[in-house]
């Protein structure tokens, strides 16, 4: 093995010492360096063009127990110093176990955009997310089919603009939250992809359509109407859900999974082993909810509280039903999430403390639980009606307002 120090004018030097068979295959010529480890120059006999002698910086490293050998750049196309440069970056990646010389073959290939949305959700998403099928589902809704076949550098600023957009049109704040996904997604995916290292993230910079704040809730007159629906449901399991959904305000995902061993009592209530904060929390059950639960049947061999179709897994499909049961109430407009809204507005008209419905609906801040107290119109309207009834009583003018609100 041929050790040298590399400089530029040894390797305008360098000619092929290799042997060639009778297949007219050439050996190797490497000449290593010694100032950094695994880095050579490669002298061939000939190229395609019948140059005599061609060269090309190259690096062996071990990635993960294996033997590599790969090509950094042919010489001239980098610089001694860059070469070296980059022979160093390599050896470091290798260290941490990532394979220099498959990440610069994907490059090369260009991996697709569906390649990174499957290798976000795998190595981040999952890993780091516990609401990683959220992303999963808005990738699956909103992403063109078109785009997953498209190399990654080939999505565009104009592209994911378009798509926000589009999504917008009847969808902004999911269109909003789509923006957001994507940001994260190329931002986490620029150590797996080097022509995205340099590359600007083509989600930023989009302005997003302006949100409000939603004040949707159940009102008491919609209330019968509901329960009618919810009752007319033929599936038990759904109308179990729809109405402990009402009673407990839990949200979506934490209701479905549930394992009947999680149901505990004296408290009545249910135990959520793994949430968002990572740490244990529960539900509370009052006795109407209890009942729901204890009168919910069992299906052998599932143990969850909510069976759904497929044998041994839990209810999934909770967003036809639930579009069913509000078409039939004649509010189309209220989702599921309104429910857990309408527990805080109505705990917050009976007056409830507010802290007492920060723990029963598992807020991580009172300013969450605030926001959902200044939801009710009649919490609001009541104290107004009882300052003006004071200020008419105050000014003498009770028989005048009622006359003239009579000649109306």
């Amino acid at each position: 093995m041929a050790t040298v120090k590399l400089t530029k004018r040894g390797i305008d030097q360098f000619v092929y010492h290799g042997t060639t068979d009778e297949q007219g295959r050439a050996s190797r010529d490497i000449r290593w360096d010694t100032e950094t480890r695994g880095f050579g120059v490669r002298v061939y006999p000939f190229n395609e063009d019948r140059q005599l002698f061609p060269k090309a910086f190259v690096l062996s490293y071990r990635v993960n127990g294996r033997k590599r050998l790969m090509t950094i750049a042919d010489y001239g196309d980098l610089t001694l110093s860059e070469a070296r440069d980059r022979a160093t970056k390599y050896r470091v990646q290798a260290k941490d176990g990532i394979d220099p010389l498959e990440e610069k073959r994907q490059e090369a290939l260009g991996s697709t955009f569906g390649d990174l949305c499957k290798r976000y959700l795998d190595k981040h998403a999952k890993v780091h997310k516990k609401t990683w099928k959220t992303d999963d589902g808005r990738l699956e809704r909103h992403i063109p089919r078109a785009w997953k076949s498209r190399k990654v550098q080939a999505i565009s600023h104009a592209d994911i603009q378009g798509l926000h957009r589009e999504i917008g049109r009847t969808r902004p704040y999911e269109a909003n939250r789509t923006l957001d996904l994507l940001r994260v997604m190329f931002n986490v995916a620029r150590p797996w992809y080097p022509v995205l290292q340099k590359a600007d993230n083509p989600a930023d910079n989009i302005k997003k359509f302006a949100e409000s704040e939603r004040k949707r809730f159940a009102r008491a007159d919609e209330m019968p109407r509901i329960a009618r629906a919810i009752d007319a449901e033929s599936n038990v399991y759904v109308r179990a859900a729809l109405w402990l959904y009402l009673l407990t305000g839990a949200r979506k995902q934490e209701l479905l999974p549930r394992n009947r061993s999680e149901i505990e009592r004296s408290p009545d209530r249910i135990r959520l082993p793994d949430t968002k904060s990572g740490e244990e929390q529960y539900i509370p059950l009052s006795a109407p909810a209890m009942a729901i639960v204890q009168a919910i049947p069992e299906v052998k061999g599932n143990p969850y509280l909510l069976p759904g179709a497929r044998q041994g897994k839990h209810l999934v499909n909770i967003d036809k039903p639930w579009r069913r049961v509000r078409k039939a109430a004649g509010c189309e407009d209220l989702t599921l999430h309104d429910l857990r809204r309408s527990v805080g507005s109505w705990m917050t008209d009976d007056g409830v403390d507010l802290n007492r419905i920060k723990n029963a609906l598992r807020h991580a801040n009172i300013s969450t639980t605030m926001r959902y107290a200044r939801l009710g119109d009649d919490a609001a309207r009541e104290p107004l009606e009882r300052h003006g009834k004071r200020i008419i009583e105050a000014t003498g003018r009770v028989r005048v307002v009622e006359r003239d609100i009579a000649d109306e």
